[in-house]
């Protein structure tokens, strides 16, 4: 694809979706509208955007193609019992000393998608029996996706692979395929929209969950979005991102390094 071709196209997408596409990496995003145009089968973009005009469903389709929504439950395995035997219990444990001043764990699953991430944190704490308050929230810019992590699916047989008897009795309903969680579990769990380039964020959080999201955009977005979280969490919060999601200088942004995937608020920002 050309450049001023791309150009144009994200140009449009900003006025009928509200999508800004120039925080992508640009060739990424290319190979992504070659695919989808050759899909639909329309000769040109023009046409296409023409044809969007008067089809409100194809238009919430290729917002939902433009998000880029890729879940399932426990994804990367490894990282989520780390999270679960090593980081998890050592926030517990910061909110049960009532020298630190807190009551309550705050969670954010940031790009969640349709909830698969913010279900699987549900699902660890609850098993963790913490013994203190707790709250999740989950974010995501597609509202579509929002709808079904509010419904608490359906899912599909890939995106619960990871799930075990005793998690699919406890958290999903028993008239599957396709897979739905509960009723009960999923209304403990917050869904918002939210922009995490434009968009302000709340503050405190103990853990900030934000997984295979920013690996997406350009450099200079993902510098914004790593200053972003290092505000939103409180001091000695954990920041968990996807397994090849690095932050090359995580001192410049007021973070250390915990292992892979984990990052700590240290408060002390060296340039």
């Amino acid at each position: 694809m050309e450049q001023d071709v791309y150009l144009q196209i994200r140009s449009t997408v900003k006025k009928i979706l509200d999508i800004d596409l120039s925080g992508y990496k640009d060739e990424q995003m290319k190979r992504r509208l070659d695919s989808w145009i050759i899909r639909m089968g329309d000769a040109t973009w023009d046409d296409y955007f023409a044809r969007l005009k008067t089809q409100e469903k194809e238009l919430s389709r290729f917002r939902d193609y433009l998000t880029i929504n890729v879940t399932e439950f426990f994804r990367d395995f490894e990282r989520w019992n780390s999270l679960r035997t090593h980081v998890l219990p050592s926030l517990i444990d910061y909110i049960k000393n009532p020298k630190n001043g807190k009551k309550s764990l705050k969670i954010w699953s940031a790009g969640c998608s349709i909830g698969a991430e913010p279900y699987t944190l549900l699902m660890i704490m609850e098993e963790l029996n913490p013994g203190i308050p707790f709250s999740i929230v989950g974010t995501d810019l597609d509202r579509g996706a929002l709808d079904k992590a509010r419904a608490g699916g359906p899912f599909r047989q890939d995106e619960v692979k990871n799930i075990n008897d005793k998690q699919m009795s406890r958290y999903f309903r028993t008239d599957f395929p396709p897979y739905f969680v509960k009723e009960e579990h999923a209304k403990k769990i917050e869904f918002k929209e939210k922009n995490l380039i434009t968009d302000p964020y709340d503050s405190d959080f103990d853990l900030i969950v934000c997984r295979n999201v920013i690996i997406y955009f350009t450099t200079e977005v993902k510098a914004l979005l790593n200053n972003k979280f290092q505000k939103a969490l409180r001091s000695g919060g954990i920041l968990f991102l996807g397994g090849t999601e690095i932050i090359p200088r995580p001192n410049e942004f007021g973070l250390k390094n915990m292992g892979i995937s984990f990052y700590q608020k240290t408060d002390e920002i060296k340039k």
